[in-house]
């Protein structure tokens, strides 16, 4: 039998913030309860509320309709469809990761209406200053959300986001990061949201894809030649090769070291399970093969040079969504593969934990305020069997199970006599504490808790964990 070791005291990182997501349900104001309960720490606002931005929301020309206008006038701006948005993330207790550009045009070849480079760089990035300005400092009646991360457009080597030339954008993400970064010295700017890099793991691929490889080795030598802010580099991919996921990865921050930009943080702010193997594309990354995808890329990104990820998409009525179902808005196997993590992420610490199992079967742990809680992502097509190896003190207290019959769902019968069972193409999480020897005893003594204070203590440390917000 193969062995699973977790020591709770070996603290080797912190849990990565790497379940955020791309946009989500339109609430105009109210918090979403789902997104509060996965512990959703970053949400990107790029193609927010559908086609052309949904004409009101996040674009800069959204929000500042008319070109010709003051940027000094808080009157030239319509803040409000993005503000009640804002203010339901923010309720979700989510961070905004704000994309300043426009909305993709995918009909581009009949008309291309906001894709096109501003008339006036310098102009641009002064109305992105107010946009800033109201987020963050309360100007024109606005808020202080202390919002962080702000990113500069996003692929424009793709046509239905940009439809001038590299040299163009370059100018551009120059105009803007320097003037931003001098007015707002704290804030972090970057970007430029790359389509990714297939290129470096498929050379059959066309030109075009290759034009991204260029694209990035180009940027980065303007960006160092020229002294540019650059405080994050962020990039997509769809796949469902975890290990075409982790090489990108790996390019991605092996190209910023070799030009002097260690500091930068590497942000892979869109991604999702695409199996064009299978059937129904867009049903499965809502599935269990999506679920269990997206819960081994958590695993694999946690240990790997990503700094955060953003998943693409929560919006329900986009075919990328992969949390909601759409119209009736029900919760999706992949929904719970967040909520899994966000287990971990709660407790903070990223704990030692080695497995025996291979490829098939990932492994990740997290402990803090004397709990600890164990992720297993079984990817194949049979259960594994393993004898878990836990500190002296510690035991499993309860068993959580995402399968094609469980959503995230308390279960009996997988872990006993030092044993834990996990069923092919599932998600695992193993809650332990101390005090605790098994769940049925825990049941039993839970009644009589005067009696029995050690178990009681831990079981009330369990829930309070499970209910426990970001």
């Amino acid at each position: 039998m193969k062995n699973l070791s977790v020591d709770f005291s070996r603290i080797i990182g912190k849990i990565k913030p790497l379940h955020g997501v791309n946009n989500s349900p339109v609430t105009y104001g109210d918090a979403l309860p789902a997104f509060s309960e996965a512990g959703i720490p970053y949400v990107r606002t790029h193609d927010t509320a559908g086609a052309y931005g949904g004409t009101h929301f996040i674009d800069v020309p959204n929000i500042f309709p008319d070109f010709e206008a003051d940027p000094e006038n808080p009157a030239s701006y319509d803040f409000a469809f993005t503000d009640a948005y804002l203010k339901g993330l923010t309720a979700s207790g989510c961070q905004i990761f704000y994309r300043l550009g426009v909305t993709i045009e995918n009909y581009w070849r009949i008309k291309a209406y906001r894709i096109h480079p501003p008339k006036d760089f310098g102009k641009w990035a002064r109305i992105c200053a107010g946009i800033i300005r109201h987020y963050n400092e309360g100007w024109a009646d606005g808020f202080h959300y202390g919002i962080e991360y702000w990113e500069i457009w996003n692929e424009p080597e793709n046509p239905p986001m940009w439809t001038g030339t590299r040299e163009e954008f370059f100018e551009l993400y120059r105009t803007a990061a320097v003037y931003l970064k001098k007015e707002f010295p704290a804030l972090k700017f970057g970007g430029y949201a790359s389509c990714g890099f297939y290129a470096i793991t498929d050379e059959k691929c066309s030109d075009f894809y290759k034009s991204f490889v260029t694209w990035y080795e180009e940027f980065l030598k303007f960006v160092t030649a020229n002294g540019i802010p650059l405080d994050f580099f962020s990039w997509h991919l769809y796949t469902a090769d975890l290990d075409q996921l982790i090489a990108h990865a790996e390019y991605v921050t092996a190209k910023l070291r070799e030009y002097g930009l260690d500091h930068v943080e590497n942000i892979f702010n869109e991604w999702n399970y695409i199996n064009h193997k299978e059937k129904y594309v867009f049903d499965a990354l809502k599935e269990i093969p999506g679920a269990v995808f997206v819960a081994g890329a958590f695993c694999r990104m946690q240990n790997s040079v990503v700094d955060k990820a953003m998943y693409y998409d929560a919006l329900p009525s986009r075919s990328y969504c992969g949390l909601y179902y759409f119209p009736s808005m029900r919760l999706t196997k992949t929904y719970y593969a967040f909520k899994a993590f966000n287990e971990l992420y709660k407790l903070g610490n990223q704990v030692y934990c080695s497995s025996e199992a291979g490829s098939k079967v990932l492994a990740l742990a997290a402990a803090g305020d004397g709990l600890g809680t164990v992720l297993l992502v079984n990817s194949g097509r049979r259960k594994q069997e393993f004898a878990l190896q836990l500190p002296e003190g510690y035991s499993v207290a309860g068993v959580l199970l995402l399968g094609r019959d469980h959503d995230l769902e308390e279960v009996d019968g997988y872990c006993a006599r030092g044993r834990v069972t996990v069923p092919a193409m599932s998600v695992m999480v193993l809650e332990c504490t101390t005090g605790v020897k098994k769940k049925k005893t825990v049941k039993k003594q839970a009644v009589a808790a005067e009696s029995t204070p050690h178990v009681h203590a831990g079981l009330q440390e369990l829930k309070k964990k499970r209910g426990m917000k970001r």
